[in-house]
């Protein structure tokens, strides 16, 4: 298949840390790409062009301001005993557990799993919050993770 065992990829300690394991059976819903398949969804999802959000082009969708309608604190969640993402993101994002998400770190790291894996665990993937990006299968609604503790709210063209 096109995913690494969990065991081989390099940020496996975001979800084994020990002040916020995930339990065994639950780390089978979280997929990482191998490279040659997180490549070619960045390069059809994302950008064409380049490599991280960092470098993105002006063409790139995520850099279009109009895709975005806005941007919601996520930090102060993530610091606090509450597990549930914050209500703005809850609310934009009104997806069935089932879909399929993409968790864009970059180019060759994406990890794909499923809404409510990534709902009950988003504290453990924004371990790393150097602008991922969340896109759903089939679904233009996305969330773009900030560095400054801001998730924006939009829509892919």
């Amino acid at each position: 298949m096109s995913y690494l065992p969990l065991d081989q990829y390099q940020r496996k300690w975001i979800f084994t840390h020990q002040s916020m394991p995930v339990p065994e059976e639950d780390l089978e819903a979280i997929k990482p790409m191998d490279q040659i398949r997180s490549a070619q969804l960045w390069k059809d999802n994302i950008s064409a062009q380049s490599p991280d959000s960092e470098r993105l082009s002006a063409g790139d969708w995520p850099m279009k301001a109009t895709n975005w309608t806005e941007s919601v604190d996520w930090m102060t969640a993530w610091e606090s005993d509450d597990q549930e993402l914050p209500e703005a993101v809850l609310q934009h994002v009104d997806w069935q557990d089932d879909v399929t998400v993409y968790f864009c770190y970059e180019k060759y790291n994406i990890i794909e799993t499923k809404w409510s894996t990534f709902k009950k665990y988003w504290k453990n993937f924004l371990f790393y919050d150097d602008g991922p990006i969340l896109i759903g299968r089939r679904r233009a609604e996305a969330l773009w993770f900030g560095d400054n503790g801001q998730v924006k709210l939009g829509q892919r063209d």
